[in-house]
């Protein structure tokens, strides 16, 4: 089988993640190039070695060999790196959102649909070990029909003030994961959302024009609901749970630990804390996700998370916005009116 050639464009720590996780584990794909404007081309060559590199994402798109393009790049670069990618007909990978506007979104993801370009979007979690495994057992009926769905995700701290107010904040850039995976859970579509935020953590992230705290209700077209909770600072770890609630049962996700030691003594029951770092908590979720989107394309399969999927994310996302705008439940049917 001839292999799969791929160009990576952006080098930051997501972008280090799949070009490490491709060499390692992938024999069938060659990497053609890696784009990066900023990364020192003498450094790439001393930890990659032979694999072309350039500053110049165009000219390593252009080659008539490359199958796909992986876009790790920052948010408010991904419309026209996947433009670039469509106007050279190549496959794409892009982390998300495709992009913060819910307009361009809905264009781009319009102009791969027609374009018979297959597009995945990186949310990674679908592809966690035990959620994958989570929405099996939910196909298979063992807890019945789904009526609820609780999701617990928190961030050990704030990341840098200067990143949230280039973000396009909380529920586009964190909780879009969560609506995403009530979404994958449920294999439903949200008709409603209703939520709150708060700036509890820091001033600052207030100042910046965002809130660090949220509660989300989101009620799907059978009136079944997810709830969401989001805090930026859990000083405990990286906090993220799952509880899936069904006439027949109960199914609970807990979070992955430092180790699974329980100490007993006098002074109580102890165990570790939960990891406290995403690429940690997740390692196996990225690696999973490139998996099924190499497959995808070696075998012509559908691609598992589609442009289609990161839009209703982003409509969620936006509705979310409005609801604690508004201070009112707001109708899904009301954000797409604007499309």
């Amino acid at each position: 089988m001839k292999k799969l050639s791929l160009v990576l464009i952006g080098m930051g720590r997501i972008g280090k993640i799949h070009l490490n996780n491709i060499l390692r584990h992938f024999p069938q794909v060659q990497i053609s190039g890696v784009a990066d404007r900023d990364y020192n081309p003498e450094q790439f060559a001393r930890e990659y070695g032979s694999i072309p590199f350039s500053r110049d994402a165009k000219e390593l798109v252009a080659k008539p060999e490359v199958d796909a393009v992986l876009i790790c790049t920052p948010t408010s670069t991904h419309a026209d790196m996947i433009r670039l990618a469509l106007e050279h007909g190549k496959h794409i990978f892009c982390e998300k959102p495709v992009d913060l506007s819910l307009e361009t979104t809905k264009q781009l993801v319009d102009q791969v649909q027609g374009s018979g370009i297959k597009m995945m979007l990186g949310f990674n979690r679908r592809f966690d070990p035990d959620f994958l495994h989570a929405q099996r057992q939910i196909k298979e009926g063992r807890i019945g029909g789904v009526q609820i769905v609780k999701i617990t995700s928190r961030d050990p701290g704030l990341p840098p003030i200067e990143y949230i107010k280039h973000s396009g904040g909380l529920f586009m850039d964190m909780v879009i994961h969560d609506f995403d995976m009530a979404r994958y859970i449920m294999q439903k579509e949200v008709k409603e959302v209703y939520a709150r935020g708060r700036v509890l953590v820091d001033p600052k992230v207030g100042e910046a024009g965002d809130i660090d705290t949220a509660l989300t209700t989101l009620i799907f077209e059978d009136d079944s609901y997810a709830v969401i909770d989001n805090s930026r600072e859990a000083i405990y770890g990286y906090d993220q749970r799952l509880e899936i609630f069904g006439n027949k049962g109960m199914l609970q996700v807990e979070n992955n630990l430092h180790n699974r030691n329980i100490v007993y003594d006098k002074q109580g029951i102890h165990q570790s804390l939960p990891l406290d770092f995403f690429m940690d908590r997740y390692a196996a979720s990225y690696l999973n996700e490139m998996k099924f989107f190499i497959e995808a394309l070696q075998n012509n399969q559908p691609i598992p998370v589609s442009g289609q999927d990161g839009l209703e994310a982003v409509v969620i996302a936006t509705a979310a916005k409005w609801s604690v705008e508004k201070k009112r439940p707001v109708s899904i049917a009301e954000v797409k009116a604007i499309l």
